[in-house]
């Protein structure tokens, strides 16, 4: 094993392998934060207009689905493809928001324009839906006719938050791209 010799200020040499008070160096990597611990519960969003137009739209969106299913004419399944793909996307918004995940991850996505774009399709979706149940079981006569109409009409309030919450989202797209 080879020794080193170190030279002091004083110009005295000193044996540093020998040194009982040399402390060993030892090189770290820098720790990457996790994402995950920056978690935090956001409740207060539900009191804002957007977060109660979320509620909104879930709550509506339990009500179509349980008013049309089960689906017994095509028009009927596409209603509840609209009503359950939009139900399981504002459920996932949800969590997006209550977590604090948009601010926890700290990518590089516009989130305000994600989430507009995803409810203006669920606008046109459930407009569309909408206005097909309506059209298939006006004329229809039977025991589950009247549920399925209340589902349509349901269908209209949810198209009308849908809508509500682009324009809610649109305002904030332009305010924040405005700076």
């Amino acid at each position: 094993m080879m020794s080193e010799t170190v030279v002091t200020m004083d110009g005295s040499s000193n044996n540093a392998s020998n040194n009982p008070r040399q402390v060993p160096t030892v090189k770290t990597e820098p720790v990457q934060p996790n994402p995950l611990t920056s978690i935090t519960l956001n409740v207060s969003y539900f009191r804002t207009i957007p977060g109660i137009i979320k509620l909104v739209q879930l709550a509506l969106g339990i009500i179509c689905m349980a008013c049309a299913s089960p689906a017994w004419v095509a028009a009927s399944h596409w209603f509840l493809f609209v009503a359950v793909t939009a139900f399981i996307a504002t459920l996932l918004w949800c969590f997006i928001y209550v977590l604090s995940i948009r601010e926890a991850l700290k990518l590089p996505i516009n989130w305000i324009l994600t989430e507009l774009l995803n409810t203006t399709v669920f606008t046109v979706l459930y407009m569309i839906a909408f206005i097909a149940q309506l059209s298939v079981w006006s004329a229809l006569h039977g025991t589950s006719t009247s549920r399925n109409v209340a589902a349509g009409v349901f269908g209209i309030f949810n198209t009308v938050a849908y809508a509500a919450g682009a324009y809610f989202l649109y305002v904030e797209w332009r305010s924040s791209n405005a700076q």
